[in-house]
């Protein structure tokens, strides 16, 4: 995938995570799996850009671990909602497999480029 195909990816991610989040219940529970899935959800979009920009070839292999991390914990919260019924599961499922298919995307780049 190229890098602005995936840069594009990522920012659709992250606006369909801001969507996702707007939909969450006003309640306890949703206000605190919503804070966590904003913050986690935009920081996929935002690391992949600053990974973009990296200044090292230790840079590079850094930053995509980093959005590897955001986009598992953004897989956890998804998870979460679908698991406490915050939302129907058929709401959550396609976003939760992007996350999932990010994660993957993320590992086999900082796996090439650490080679």
């Amino acid at each position: 995938m190229k890098e602005e195909d995936l840069k594009k990816r990522t920012k659709n991610f992250a606006l369909r995570i801001l969507k996702l989040v707007d939909a969450l219940p006003n309640t306890v529970a949703g206000k605190a799996v919503a804070n966590q899935l904003v913050r986690s959800g935009t920081s996929v979009s935002a690391n992949y850009r600053a990974a973009c920009r990296g200044r090292s070839k230790a840079e590079f292999i850094s930053k995509p671990g980093i959005v590897e991390e955001e986009a598992d914990e953004s897989e956890f919260w998804l998870e979460m909602i679908i698991e406490s019924e915050l939302l129907k599961p058929n709401l959550v499922e396609s976003l939760r497999q992007e996350a999932s298919e990010i994660v993957a995307i993320m590992v086999a780049s900082r796996k090439s480029a650490a080679k």
